[in-house]
């Protein structure tokens, strides 16, 4: 077992618009310890964030770096914990995203979920697709430049 999110998976939702979390990433939730699932619109893409103790970690190091009286730290953690959700999972390892979730990330009635480490990502399948094509294309970018550069 692993304590990072890794791979991608896509399931439908069921009937009642649940849908369930892959085994390997509920097992990183058990071993986190985390009960339910911490849930926020990503920052800067039409997906949705989600985690437990580690990526709540991650968080309060981000806001640590700020005075609570600054405006980024305000902007932050309106952004962060002011749009967040915690989800229920069921015993099934089942979660019921809300309509604003849902309509943050264009989620109808299947989602992938992307491991990133200390977080995964729900996205719309055909948006996550769009994504990693993108990021691929940045990548190659990079290992062209660095590629470029002498020893």
């Amino acid at each position: 077992m692993t304590d990072r999110f890794v791979s991608h998976f896509t399931n439908k939702l069921d009937a009642k618009g649940r849908v369930s979390i892959p085994a390997p990433f509920r097992a990183v939730l058990a071993k986190d310890g985390y009960e339910g699932l911490y849930v926020y619109p990503a920052l800067d893409q039409f997906s949705l964030d989600c985690g437990g103790h580690a990526l709540r970690a991650t968080i309060d190091e981000i806001l640590s770096r700020f005075s609570p009286f600054s405006e980024e730290w305000e902007s932050l953690s309106t952004a962060l914990n002011g749009t967040s959700e915690v989800l229920k999972v069921d015993p099934e390892g089942r979660i019921m995203l809300s309509e604003a979730l849902k309509a943050h990330a264009g989620i109808g009635d299947t989602v992938t979920f992307v491991g990133q480490g200390h977080k995964f990502q729900i996205w719309e399948p055909e948006r996550f697709k769009a994504h990693l094509e993108e990021a691929r294309a940045k990548l190659r970018d990079v290992r062209r430049t660095l590629g470029a550069r002498p020893a």
